[in-house]
């Protein structure tokens, strides 16, 4: 389970990426008293010191936290690292819009009218100052942000929503070389004017395709079952995929992933708790994140009733993304790092771990094979 953004504490390169002191869950400690007993019992408060957020003294779990090796800070490049792909050269991001020729060819290829915006933006506030101007033009709202992202935003009842994939696509396709973003998303919006403009859950991700030796594709050659929850299946592309369950908030994953643990299913499921991110770490609301941690805390115990004996949880983060930190952009941290099974091994300190592959080469390891980078944890819990 990918809680979304929940880094541990600035890497040693942090200053590199301008995101020196950043520091995701200590900060949010800080803020408040933020009552997490079930991830503090897992270990939560044991991986460093946390002000207002004490380590357990006989945590069940195993803790730690995992290294982001890649050149990167973003949903692709952490993902990917997870599944064994380092990626040495980060997804391009283009903080101050994109260039002309990139809008007109996007304009010319997609057959649209010109495009609206061309900047950074959160995606809430960039419809309520583009969504008129959009609905009586038919130009399309472009935007990116801190991610490596190419962001359509459109009216479903201006552009269908059919229409919308369609231009995304052609979107994705030249989007090349030195502007290869990590996503292309549509972001369809509804509404009469900028008070109630709303985004629609026919949002679609459009990711580059990753290697194909990665641990997904892996575990499906060898017959085992890949469950995705979320987001995670439009990150890897679908590749390896063998079943794609949807969610558009923390809670339904949680409740897709109690679903698919009661299935009859053996190999990985899969899950992103995209919230923390796309909701409060962007939108830099503390006290949300920290309310958004509290209510997946109060989930854990149904999560752990739905496990089976052998079943293994594994809890950790894409990359951070400080909710009290300055910009709207993810921050360059550790991701935490925890661990549960019932008959795994409690209080276990597994470090800093190398990379967030280490995880991938663990499960590797479990289903009985390798992938190209990580040291495996297995023996250890």
């Amino acid at each position: 389970m990918v809680l979304d953004s929940a880094g541990v504490g600035e890497m040693p390169d942090a200053a590199e990426w301008g995101d020196a002191g950043s520091d995701t869950l200590g900060n949010i400690f800080k803020s408040r008293e933020v009552h997490l007993p079930n991830l503090r019992e897992l270990g939560l408060g044991n991986i460093r010191s946390f002000e207002n957020f004490p380590a357990h003294e006989s945590p069940i779990g195993g803790y730690g936290k995992c290294t982001l090796k890649s050149n990167g800070k973003d949903t692709t490049t952490g993902h990917w690292e997870m599944a064994g792909i380092i990626l040495d050269k980060a997804f391009p991001t283009f903080p101050q819009g994109f260039p002309q020729a990139v809008v007109d060819e996007f304009v010319e290829k997609a057959d649209v009218p010109g495009i609206l915006a061309n900047i950074p933006a959160s995606g809430t506030e960039i419809i309520k100052i583009h969504g008129k101007e959009h609905m009586m033009t038919g130009k399309p709202i472009v935007y990116t942000s801190g991610d490596s992202v190419f962001q359509i935003a459109a009216h479903e009842e201006v552009i269908p929503i059919e229409r919308q994939y369609e231009i995304c696509e052609i979107a994705r396709e030249m989007l090349d070389g030195d502007y290869k973003v990590g996503r292309v998303i549509a972001r369809p919006f509804v509404g009469t004017n900028p008070e109630d403009f709303t985004r629609t859950v026919n949002r679609h991700d459009y990711a580059v395709p990753p290697p194909n030796e990665n641990l997904l594709p892996l575990l499906a050659k060898n017959g085992f079952d890949v469950v995705a929850i979320g987001k995670i299946a439009s990150i890897y592309d679908s590749k390896g995929v063998t079943r794609d369950l949807k969610a558009k908030n923390n809670s339904e994953s949680v409740d897709q992933t109690v679903n698919a643990l009661n299935d009859e299913s053996t190999g990985l499921i899969f899950s992103n708790l995209v919230d923390f991110d796309m909701l409060y770490g962007h939108r830099r609301d503390v006290e949300g994140y920290a309310r958004a941690l509290e209510e997946f805390d109060t989930r854990l115990p149904e999560i752990y009733g739905a496990m089976n004996e052998d079943d293994l949880l594994i809890i950790t983060a894409d990359h951070g993304n400080d909710p009290t930190y300055k910009g709207t952009d993810h921050t360059r941290e550790y991701c935490l790092l925890l661990t549960y099974g019932k008959k795994a091994k409690q209080g276990v300190d597994l470090g800093t771990r190398q990379s967030l592959s280490d995880i991938g080469q663990t499960i590797a390891e479990n289903f009985g094979f390798e992938i190209a980078d990580g040291v495996s944890f297995l023996d250890d819990i």
